[in-house]
């Protein structure tokens, strides 16, 4: 297990133990599976152990974590769609399964809008624009632009992988500056953390989360955040529209989800549980300091607010010109 999971699991142990209230067959009555379309050790696998840990003494029954990654997540959430739905087979989406990958992959084994039942969104993840100190110059988004006009051939940035919000922030952002702006695909932070130190790459527009132990140690320089308010433990980092980039703001945001066709019972019961969840100030503190929000919903406010960012990331899949399988 990794020090980063041990932290965030002793850090929830313990909070929101309030005895469960459970009647006799009142859901849930036996463990929860929770479908993860991400490896072990990444940030929504780390996050959603919390969520399991912190869930269990609400609704008094385990909530057991399966790893199913592959195909940009989708075989996760396949998985997850095609599950009996009687309430025990529960998945984690993002705004990638919900939105991004209908633009994105020429054909999906599951529906969103048909196959997925949303519980409510989990946490809102914004990204950074990030430079290496050591070897850009750049103290402000408008030096940065600057810096990427007058560099030959345009710029480089790293995402972790094609369609991934890092990939199509950073595309979006070489679009409205109308500079040339090269794409680097790696398998995550952990790769294109030493590119950027090393100086074989320029940039990332990537999750906050996996970029604040180098930027508080000043090895990386945060010149903006996608956030539409600044980050609470970076107050001195402005947001995009600060910076002088209106209507840029981007969230990799993630809720829960059942397979259409689960009781409402048990849509609403887990509702409830994590509002309690997102209401203990100490969640949402630990949280904030790893870069992410910990946020609350109806099922019909995550529907919305799917629908909303459509057009969106509709357009940041045309500017990229990625196209998958």
């Amino acid at each position: 297990m990794s020090t980063t999971r041990r932290t965030m699991l002793a850090a929830g142990a313990g909070l929101l133990a309030a005895p469960a209230v459970q009647a006799q067959g009142e859901w849930p009555n036996k463990p929860v599976r929770i479908i993860v379309p991400w490896p072990p050790g990444g940030s929504t696998d780390v996050l959603v152990r919390l969520y399991a840990e912190l869930l269990q003494p609400i609704l008094g029954q385990p909530f057991v974590i399966e790893n199913r990654p592959g195909a940009g997540g989708n075989i996760g959430i396949d998985a997850t769609a095609k599950a009996t739905p009687d309430g025990y087979t529960l998945g984690i989406a993002s705004v990638g399964h919900l939105v991004i990958n209908n633009y994105l992959y020429s054909r999906l084994p599951y529906d969103p809008a048909k196959d997925l039942m949303p519980v409510g969104i989990a946490w809102d993840l914004p990204n950074v624009v990030v430079v290496s100190s050591q070897h850009n110059p750049s103290r402000s988004l408008a030096d940065f632009i600057a810096w990427c006009r007058a560099k030959r051939g345009g710029f480089t940035y790293g995402s972790p992988g094609v369609g991934t919000t890092g990939h199509l922030t950073g595309a979006l952002f070489a679009s409205r500056i109308n500079v040339e702006g090269t794409h680097v695909p790696f398998r995550g932070a952990a790769q294109i953390i030493p590119a950027m130190l090393s100086g074989d790459l320029d940039s990332a527009l990537d999750n906050l989360a996996s970029y604040v132990p180098v930027i508080q140690e000043g090895r990386m320089r945060a010149l903006a955040v996608t956030s539409a308010t600044r980050w609470p433990t970076m107050r001195d980092v402005p947001t995009m529209a600060e910076a002088g980039m209106a209507n840029f703001v981007v969230s990799s945001w993630q809720g829960f989800v059942f397979p259409a066709g689960t009781p409402r019972a048990a849509i609403e019961r887990l509702n409830g549980a994590l509002r309690r969840v997102v209401a203990d100030q100490a969640v949402k503190d630990r949280f904030i300091r790893i870069g992410a929000e910990a946020v609350w919903s109806t099922p019909e406010e995550m529907v919305a607010r799917a629908q909303a960012e459509r057009p969106m990331w509709q357009e940041a899949v045309r500017v990229s010109g990625a196209r998958l399988e």
